[in-house]
């Protein structure tokens, strides 16, 4: 077993401990690195928390526009709707302004045009009948044959003078069948189909709006 070592008392324990210094240059750097590393970390956190607030009101917001994108679509389609219907009400009073006119400056056109019609389908017919308003009775005798030569009809016409017909109307009767032109009838039907799909367009136009103000 070796010998324990000797204590020499060669160590002066009062002596001033020397420090481990680094050069104030050196220790400026190291600082500046510091509190650069500090900030990047710093901004970059901001920025990560800026950024997710952005994306979150981001998305709050184009909620908001997607509402109020399908509020507006449903207040245009009322507002369309109601539109369409106010159009239509004018096309057919300006329609019905137009044929009255065309029919005081050319009573007997539509006349023609029906006649001419029913005399192409009905040549081999013996004898045709047509009644109309007693002020065109002597214009539709000279006219009426006129067509009939024109479409190859060659039975007899009988035309009749009629009160209670419209200028422009007129009644064509053969022995199996007849034909009509009452302007008075058909404006009857279009007023009242128009009335229900006006009616009806309004209707759902009142609803677009409600909806839309909700």
């Amino acid at each position: 077993m070796s010998a324990p070592a000797k204590f020499l008392f060669d160590i002066d324990f009062d002596a001033p401990k020397v420090a481990n210094t680094i050069p104030l240059a050196d220790h400026q750097a190291k600082l500046e690195d510091a509190e650069t590393s500090g900030y990047r970390k710093g901004f970059s956190a901001g920025q990560q928390e800026a950024q997710g607030e952005t994306a979150r009101r981001l998305a709050v917001a184009m909620e908001d526009i997607a509402r109020s994108l399908n509020t507006l679509t449903r207040g245009l389609s009322g507002v369309e709707q109601r539109v369409e219907a106010e159009a239509i009400e004018v096309a057919v009073t300006t329609g019905r302004k137009l044929a009255s006119a065309l029919i005081e400056r050319e009573p007997f056109a539509e006349i023609q045009a029906l006649a001419a019609g029913c005399f192409r389908e009905l040549v081999a017919t013996p004898h045709v009948v047509v009644r109309v308003h007693d002020t065109l009775y002597a214009e539709a005798q000279t006219r009426l044959a006129e067509i009939a030569r024109q479409t190859g009809f060659d039975g007899r016409i009988v035309v009749l003078a009629e009160p209670d017909i419209g200028i422009g109307d007129c009644r064509i009767e053969w022995a199996d069948g007849g034909m009509t032109r009452d302007r008075a009838a058909t404006d009857a039907q279009i007023e009242d189909t128009v009335r229900r799909f006006v009616q009806a367009r309004r209707e759902t136009s009142d609803i677009s709006l409600k909806g839309s103000k909700q």
